[in-house]
């Protein structure tokens, strides 16, 4: 593409150069990516600034550059006061404004978020709809997976993923929202048609400067569903009614409303639950009708889930018995309380709760079947909200009949410090400190007797331990599974 004809979108810039005889051929704002032809847009990070690196690109072979700041270059370079709010409107133009002819779906919330956008791939793929899934654990166009970095991608990966969809036939794309992209601006650009608000408790405070910011920061996807109404292409604020915040986010868009919940007069809601071990019942009341639902996924948090994704599918225009058969076939998603089990006589699950509210949750719902004992191995994550540590710590002396606190991804911080910072001022006995996360494991199933419960939470899906700067190789579920070999030989 011409590059006066893709600057076009920009009101006002300074050129260094004439840019009229220059074509560009790709975006990047990775100087390592650049390739001949290439505009590199210099994004200024948290510990990387992109303008240190204009030489690099220009070595590798960029046409020109895009800065916020005075750079010397033998290319043009094009002066811009936002270079990152530039490269989502520049990358949108490129790739021929995807998101407008693929219907998006988003999900925004502090727990819930990757099981919600899992159910709605299954509804929409049960509806014979092909479906990509940007989110927390990966990126799946169909049945092609590709890796992720972050839970939202910046907008210049969101576009060029959302082109890629467009040419794969994809006919609904759905992603979760985090609240960092959306007050980073990393979705500017994309065009939402539904979005999708699962609930609000304690997390990202080291980011968010309180609970207010952080709520805001989620009423952003709302308000950026737009202000004006397309009879032919109607947008829908899907919004969970139990959670306390939700009128906040009701008040964030001029769009349609559908309400979800268990405790109010929602407009989609379960009644006649019936909670069990290995299954979960309930009958679904939605505007396009009522069905019940038997289900393997267990636990009250997981209804919400089911209620949200539904919501979605009845605002999308799915068929009631598309999404009940849907719903009925799913069996779980990685790391959400997904059992860990090799014929031993006790229950172990793995899951991803890492918030005191998601912890809680997953606690209740053991507890609502624990025959026996239940144990919880937990940590806090470095270099992450440090008030929600002791609060963890609380959740899981106040559920469990013996916690064992370990280390979770300490990242920069000293492992042992963010465990003091669970422990300190903490109230019982009933707790163990293991610093080291396998042997913290291999205690809880060392202890396990017939009938109890082991819940290893904080890491769920991943496949890492990030200690320092460096990516060590663990599985929760693989070393939960190597524990209960050892102790049942």
């Amino acid at each position: 593409m011409n590059l006066s004809k893709l600057l076009s979108v920009l009101p006002f810039y300074d050129t260094s150069a004439p840019i009229d005889d220059i074509t560009i051929n790709q975006i990047e704002a990775d100087s390592r990516k650049v390739n001949k032809g290439s505009l590199f847009v210099c994004i200024e990070g948290f510990t990387v600034d992109g303008h240190d690196f204009v030489h690099q690109a220009v070595e590798n072979g960029a046409s020109a550059i895009l800065a916020g700041k005075d750079v010397n270059a033998s290319v043009p370079v094009i002066r811009v006061s936002d270079t990152s709010k530039s490269m989502a409107i520049v990358a949108s133009k490129f790739y021929g404004y995807p998101t407008r002819q693929l219907p998006l779906i988003g999900v925004t919330g502090t727990n819930g978020k990757t099981t919600t956008t899992y159910l709605l791939e299954s509804i929409f793929n049960q509806y014979n709809r092909k479906t990509g899934l940007i989110g927390t654990i990966q990126m799946k166009i169909g049945d092609e997976v590709y890796p992720v970095h972050n839970t939202t991608p910046d907008a210049l990966s969101l576009q060029k993923t959302f082109d890629k969809m467009n040419r794969e036939n994809v006919k609904t794309a759905i992603m979760e929202v985090s609240s960092h992209a959306l007050d980073m601006g990393r979705v500017n650009g994309c065009e939402f048609d539904i979005a999708v608000f699962t609930n609000l408790s304690q997390d990202h405070l080291d980011y968010h400067a309180d609970m207010k910011d952080y709520l805001h920061a989620k009423s952003l996807l709302f308000a950026q569903l737009g202000n004006t109404y397309d009879e032919e292409n109607k947008k829908f604020a899907v919004i969970n009614q139990d959670d306390p915040h939700h009128s906040v986010l009701e008040k964030s868009t001029a769009q349609h409303v559908v309400t979800y919940g268990l405790d109010s007069d929602a407009q989609v809601k379960a009644t006649d639950i019936n909670l069990e071990v290995t299954k979960t019942e309930f009958t679904m009341v939605t505007p396009a009708g009522s069905t019940r639902i038997k289900v393997s996924l267990i636990g009250k948090f997981n209804v919400y889930n089911m209620l949200a994704a539904s919501a979605a599918a009845v605002s999308a225009g799915v068929p009631l018995n598309m999404i009940k058969a849907a719903l009925e076939n799913v069996q779980g998603v990685d790391g959400r309380f997904q059992p860990v089990d090799d014929n031993q006589d006790f229950a172990t699950v793995v899951d991803y709760a890492h918030t005191p509210d998601s912890l809680e949750n997953v606690l209740e719902t053991i507890k609502e079947f624990a025959e026996n004992k239940v144990y919880v191995v937990v940590g806090c994550g470095g270099d992450r909200d440090k008030t929600k540590r002791p609060l963890m710590a609380s959740v899981a002396m106040q559920y469990a009949d013996k916690a064992v606190f370990t280390s979770d991804n300490p990242r920069t911080e000293d492992a042992q410090a963010i465990l003091n910072d669970m422990t300190e001022g903490l109230q019982g006995d009933h707790y163990t400190v293991i610093e080291n996360r396998r042997d913290a494991i291999f205690h809880a199933v060392g202890e396990a007797e017939k009938g109890d419960i082991i819940l290893i939470a904080g890491k769920g899906h991943e496949t890492y331990q990030e200690i320092g700067h460096t990516r060590y190789d663990f599985d929760d579920r693989i070393t939960a599974k190597e524990a209960i070999q050892q102790k049942v030989q």
